[in-house]
C-alpha cells in the first residue's frame, strides 16, 4: 500500500446525506474526481448552487472550493458509475421494525450499478451495514448477469462524528477496507494513499487535525466481514462506554463522590481512556442507537444472547428518566413552571436532532405541564419539525431569552457557548437562580460560591442559600 501512487481516482458516491456528502468533498479535497449522486432533484439542485443541507464545520468551504472542479452532483446513476473506477455506496440504512438494519435502499441501489457496469468496478460500501452485507451485494450483481472479474465488493466503514466529521475524515484513527481481492485493496489504496503516504498533511491549505507527515493515517486490510463488525462492534462499545459511566454517575451521587474525578482516574488508565467517560443525560444521534441495535440483531440471528447491548440501552432511556427525575426533585412541582432548556441537539456542533436526549426531556416537561422555553445554536429548525412552536413550547433567540423569569435553566447539550454563559447576567433573569447541568459544564463548588443552586450529572449538589431537601423519588 505505502508503494502506490498518489493518483486521481474517478469515485462515484451514491448518496448525499450526511455520509455521502462529507465523503464526496473529502475525497476531492484529496485530489480525486467525484460525481456524487441522488435521486433527490431539489438536494441535487440545492447542492449544485453550493448550498449544504447540514450543519458541518469546514464542509460548506470545501464544497465552495471544489464545486464543479473536483466535485459535481447528478441524478444520473448509470452515467455516473461508467465513468467511475470505485462506486461508494453511502445511502441509508435506517432501522427495521424488527431492530435489523434495513438494506432496502442498498439493494435498489445495487440493481442499479449493475446497468451501469461497462469495466471493472470497486463497489464500496460506506454505509453501516451488517455483516455478510457484501456477499448480499455480490449476489445481486450476480442476478443481474455481472461476470465476477467485472466487479469486487469492499466494505470501508465510515468513523465520522457529526460536528466534526471533516476532521475526522481527513485525520482519521484508522482507515479499515475490508476486500476480498488484492486488486480491490489496490484501488482502496490509491484512494486514501494522500492519506496514508502523508502526503496530503504537507499541502499548504491542508486541513488541520491530530495527523501529519511523519505521523499519516493507519489503514488495516481486512476481510470484507470482519470490516463490517469493526464498525457496528466500535459503536456498540463506545454506547457502552457513556452507558458504563454514567451507572457509576448515580453511584457518585448517593455516595457523595465526584464522577469526574472518578472518570479522570479511570482515563489515566492507558486501557481504559479518557474519551466516553463523561457522564452526562445519554447518548443519542443516528449512529449509537441503530447500530446497537443491528449489532445485537446481528448476534440474535447468529444465536448469540448478546445481553450487554440489551442493558446499554436500557441503561441509556434509564439516564433520560434520572436526569427529569433531578429536575422534578429540585423544583417540587413541574407544572405551571417556566423552564429554560439549552441544546436541542444531540451533541454540540451539529443540528442533528436524531434520538435526541434534550428533545426527549423537554417531551417529557410538557407532558409533566411544564412552559419551556427553548434555544440551540444550529437545531431549532429541525426541533419544530418535530416539537411544534405552540402552546408550552416557545423557541427563542438567544440563552438569556430562554433564561427570562424561568424558574430553571437546563442545559442539555454540550454546545461550547453554553460552558462561557454570563452568570451574573443568567441570575438577573432567572425568577430563581437555579441552574440543572445534564452536561457538567460548571464547576459545581464555584457556582454555589456565586450563589446559584447547581445540580449535576453524578456530583455533589449545591443549594446554595436554600435548605438542602432529601431527594425524593417523584417518578
Amino acid at each position: 500500500m505505502s508503494e502506490i501512487l498518489n493518483t486521481p481516482v474517478n469515485i462515484c458516491v451514491i448518496g448525499s446525506g450526511y455520509v455521502g456528502l462529507v465523503a464526496a468533498v473529502c475525497f476531492a479535497e484529496t485530489g480525486h474526481h467525484v460525481v456524487c449522486v441522488d435521486n433527490d432533484e431539489q438536494k441535487v439542485a440545492s447542492l449544485c448552487q453550493g448550498k449544504v443541507p447540514i450543519y458541518e464545520k469546514h464542509l460548506d468551504d470545501l464544497l465552495a472550493k471544489h464545486l464543479n472542479k473536483g466535485v459535481h452532483f447528478t441524478t444520473g446513476l448509470h452515467d455516473a458509475v461508467e465513468r467511475s473506477e470505485a462506486v461508494f455506496i453511502a445511502v441509508g440504512t435506517p432501522q427495521s421494525s424488527t431492530g435489523s438494519a434495513d438494506l432496502s435502499f442498498v439493494e435498489a441501489v445495487v440493481s442499479e450499478i449493475a446497468r451501469g457496469i461497462n469495466s471493472y468496478k470497486v463497489i464500496v460500501e460506506k454505509s453501516t451495514v451488517p455483516v455478510y452485507t457484501h456477499a448480499w451485494i455480490r449476489r445481486v450483481l450476480s442476478r443481474y448477469g455481472i461476470q465476477d472479474h467485472l466487479f469486487d465488493v469492499v466494505s470501508n466503514p465510515e468513523f465520522l462524528r457529526e460536528g466534526t466529521a471533516v476532521v475526522d475524515f481527513l485525520h482519521p484513527d484508522r482507515i479499515v477496507v475490508g476486500a476480498e481481492t488484492p486488486k480491490a485493496a489496490e484501488v482502496l489504496g490509491r484512494i486514501y494513499a494522500p492519506l496514508t503516504s502523508g502526503e496530503y498533511y504537507s499541502r499548504p491549505n491542508a486541513i488541520a487535525g491530530p495527523l501529519n507527515v511523519k505521523s499519516p493515517a493507519p489503514i488495516l486490510v481486512t476481510s470484507p466481514q470482519s470490516a463490517e463488525i469493526i464498525k457496528h462492534a466500535s459503536n456498540s462499545f463506545l454506547a457502552l462506554k457513556i452507558s458504563f459511566i454514567n451507572v457509576v454517575s448515580t453511584i457518585c451521587e448517593s455516595v457523595g463522590a465526584d464522577v469526574d474525578d472518578v472518570a479522570k482516574g479511570m482515563g489515566l488508565d492507558a486501557r481504559i481512556g479518557s474519551r466516553f467517560l463523561s457522564a452526562g443525560i445519554g447518548y443519542g444521534g443516528s449512529c449509537f442507537p441503530k447500530d446497537l441495535t443491528a449489532f445485537h440483531n446481528v448476534a440474535q440471528q447468529q444465536g448469540i444472547d448478546f445481553k450487554l447491548l440489551t442493558e446499554v440501552e436500557r441503561i441509556n432511556e434509564q439516564q433520560k428518566r434520572h436526569f427529569f427525575q433531578k429536575i422534578h426533585s429540585t423544583l417540587w412541582t413541574l407544572r405551571g413552571k417556566k423552564i429554560a432548556a439549552l441544546g436541542l441537539a444531540f451533541k454540540g456542533e451539529t443540528d442533528d436532532i436524531r434520538d435526541s436526549p434534550g428533545i426527549d426531556i423537554i417531551k417529557m416537561l410538557l407532558e409533566a405541564g411544564s412552559k419551556v422555553s427553548a434555544y440551540d445554536p444550529a437545531a431549532m429548525e429541525r426541533s419544530r419539525e418535530v416539537l411544534p412552536e405552540e402552546g408550552q413550547l416557545q423557541y427563542v433567540q438567544d440563552e438569556y431569552a430562554a433564561a427570562k423569569g424561568a424558574d430553571a435553566l437546563l442545559i442539555l447539550t454540550h454546545w461550547p457557548q453554553f460552558a462561557k454563559l454570563d452568570l451574573e447576567r443568567l441570575k438577573g433573569l432567572l425568577k430563581f437562580p437555579i441552574i440543572i447541568d445534564g452536561r457538567n459544564l460548571y464547576d459545581y463548588k464555584e457556582m454555589h460560591d456565586k450563589g446559584f443552586t447547581y445540580v449535576s450529572v453524578g456530583r455533589p449538589a449545591s443549594h446554595s442559600g436554600l435548605e438542602t431537601i432529601p431527594r425524593a423519588n417523584f417518578v
